[in-house]
C-alpha cells in the first residue's frame, strides 16, 4: 500500500480515492487508493491540473488529458502505453490485438499494462480480454481493481458486468 504522505493530491471518485504523486514538473504516479485513503488537498499547481482534469474526464468521458508524465518504465513498457493512449473513448482492444499491433506477446503486453504509472491519463482500462474483462494493475479476480475497470468502461459505455461484454 503507498503512504498517504507522499501523494500532492488525493481524491474522491466514483469508485474509490485516487492519489497523485507529482516531482519537479512531471506527474510521477497516479494511483487508485480505497475509500478509506484521507483527502490530500492538492498542494502545488501540477497537482491542481491534474486533479480537474480527471474530475472533467469523470464527468465527460471522451476529455482528453494534457499532463507532462515522468520518462518512466521500460522502452517496451513505454510503446505498449502509447499503444493503449491511441485506443478511443467507448472503445476497447484485447491484449492479443494490441500485441499484434506493436509486434510482442499478449502477456507481455498485460504485464506492461499492469505497470501503467498514469491509469486514467494513460487509459489501460480500455485493454480486455479475448474472453473477459482481464485483470486490472496486476490484479486478477473480482475485487476492487476489477470494479473499477468495469466502472470506468461503464463511464464510457461499455458494460462488463459479466464476463463477458456487451456495449451499452
Amino acid at each position: 500500500m503507498h503512504l498517504i504522505a507522499r501523494f500532492n493530491a488525493v481524491f474522491a471518485t466514483p469508485f474509490g480515492k485516487v492519489g497523485i504523486r507529482t516531482e519537479a514538473n512531471t506527474i510521477c504516479e497516479i494511483v487508485y487508493l480505497p475509500n478509506t485513503a484521507q483527502d490530500v488537498s492538492p498542494n502545488n499547481a501540477l497537482a491542481r491540473q491534474a486533479v480537474r482534469q480527471i474530475e472533467r474526464y469523470l464527468k465527460h468521458p471522451n476529455a482528453t488529458f494534457d499532463l507532462p508524465l515522468a520518462d518512466v518504465g521500460s522502452v517496451f513498457q513505454r510503446r505498449v502505453w502509447q499503444a493503449i493512449s491511441a485506443i478511443a473513448p467507448g472503445t476497447v482492444q484485447t491484449y492479443g490485438q494490441l500485441a499484434r499491433l506493436i509486434g510482442s506477446a499478449p502477456r507481455a503486453v498485460g504485464q506492461a499494462c499492469g505497470s501503467n504509472y498514469f491509469p486514467l491519463v494513460i487509459p489501460c482500462h480500455r485493454v480486455v480480454g479475448t474472453n473477459g474483462i482481464g485483470g486490472f494493475a496486476h490484479h486478477a479476480g473480482d475485487g476492487y481493481f476489477r470494479t473499477v475497470k468495469r466502472w470506468l468502461l461503464a463511464h464510457e459505455g461499455i458494460n462488463y458486468n459479466s464476463d463477458s461484454a456487451r456495449a451499452i
